[in-house]
């Protein structure tokens, strides 16, 4: 296997709230295209998709997961400045996301915070200034 994810998928329980607030709210770029009950947005190096949460399961083959919340998985999303971080966390909130961490010094040496889209998918936005992970 080579080291790469190709597509992030997140289960929706809104499919047109949650490609508003990726599109929209955080202006990632969306892929347009005929058909489908699924959002994808090309990112640098992958794609993020949104897909509704039932037929994510029943892709699966697995039982619909009735709960919503932290799965144990967060996304990450690396910015050049601590300014950043903050700016990107405010874009975040006035798209409908909820703060759930503001911006702080962290004990790795950077700065970050989270944020929760309103699907309920935990994003850190971090600043890293010893690796550029932008």
């Amino acid at each position: 296997m080579k080291p790469k994810i190709s597509v992030i998928t997140l289960g929706v329980g809104d499919l047109g709230r949650a490609t508003r607030f990726y599109a929209e709210g955080l202006g990632l770029p969306k892929y347009e295209f005929e058909g489908g009950n699924i959002s994808f947005f090309s990112l640098e190096g992958t794609w993020l998709a949104l897909y509704p949460r039932e037929e994510l399961a029943k892709d699966i083959g697995i039982a619909t997961p009735t709960q919503v919340g932290f799965s144990g998985i967060t996304l990450a999303h690396n910015v050049a400045s601590r300014s950043e971080v903050d700016a990107v966390l405010s874009q975040a909130v006035s798209a409908g996301a909820e703060l759930i961490k503001p911006a702080e010094d962290v004990f790795w040496g950077g700065y970050s915070g989270y944020f929760q889209d309103p699907e309920g998918h935990y994003w850190e936005v971090a600043y890293n200034p010893y690796q550029d992970l932008t």
